[in-house]
C-alpha cells in the first residue's frame, strides 16, 4: 500500500486490510478449507488495491471517489452548515475536535478544514496564533488568506476555487502573468489576496 499508508490508511484500503486479515485466517481456522483459495483471494484484493491506487495517482475522480474529498467546514470562525449536512458530521464532534487540539473558541479559527481520514486541520486567526521568528517585527497582521489547492495535475479543481471565492478566470490570469496553462501545472495553491504558488509539471525527457 505504500509508505504512507503505515501511518494514515484511507477508508477503501482500511477495508481491504480488514478483508485480507479475514480471508486468511479462514485457511488457519479450518484446515479443510484449501490455503490456494486464500492465497488467490489474497492476491486478488492486492492487485485490485495496487491498479486503484494507480489509477488514483492518474485520476482526480476516482481518488476522490475511493477516498474522499477533504472539506473546509469553518470560514473566518463560522462553520459552513451545508457543509457539515454533506458530511454527515455534527456541531458536536468539530467542537470535540477543536478542543483535541486546544481550542475552545469557534471564533478564533481562520479556517478548519475536515480531512478525508476524519482529522481536523486547523489555521487560527493570527491574533490567537503561536508567536514565530517571522512574526516579531510584525506589529499587526491586516490580512491572513489561507491557500487553497485549486490545480492538481493539470485539473482545475472547483472545490478549491469555491473554498476562496474565486474563479478559473482568476486562476488562468495568474497563469498567464508566468507565461503558463493550466495543462502545464503540477501544483497550484491560492488564497483570497491572490498570493499563489506554481509548481510547473517535470519535463519529460
Amino acid at each position: 500500500m505504500g509508505k504512507r499508508q503505515i501511518a494514515d490508511m484511507q477508508p477503501s484500503e482500511l477495508v481491504v486490510t480488514l478483508l485480507i486479515s479475514e480471508i486468511a485466517a479462514i485457511p488457519i481456522q479450518d484446515s479443510r478449507q484449501p490455503v490456494f483459495s486464500a492465497v488467490a483471494a489474497i492476491f486478488t484484493l492486492t492487485a485490485f488495491e495496487i491498479i486503484t491506487a494507480f489509477l488514483s495517482l492518474k485520476s482526480s475522480l476516482i481518488n476522490n471517489l475511493t477516498n474522499g474529498k477533504s472539506a473546509m467546514i469553518i470560514k473566518n470562525g463560522e462553520i459552513l452548515q451545508h457543509r457539515l449536512k454533506k458530511m454527515r458530521v455534527t456541531v458536536a464532534d468539530i467542537i470535540e475536535l477543536l478542543r483535541e487540539q486546544g481550542i475552545f473558541d469557534i471564533s478564533e479559527v481562520s479556517y478548519a478544514y475536515l480531512e478525508t481520514n476524519g482529522k481536523l486541520s486547523v489555521l487560527q486567526k493570527p491574533f490567537f496564533r503561536p508567536a514565530r521568528y517571522g512574526d516579531v517585527k510584525r506589529c499587526e497582521i491586516e490580512t491572513d488568506g489561507c491557500p487553497s489547492l485549486v490545480i492538481s495535475d493539470g485539473t482545475l479543481l472547483r472545490r478549491g476555487l469555491e473554498d476562496i471565492g474565486t474563479d478559473e478566470n482568476t486562476v488562468r490570469r495568474l497563469l498567464q502573468k508566468k507565461g503558463l496553462s493550466v495543462e502545464d501545472v503540477f501544483i497550484m495553491t491560492l488564497d483570497e489576496y491572490e498570493n499563489c504558488v506554481v509548481i510547473e509539471k517535470e519535463k519529460e525527457s
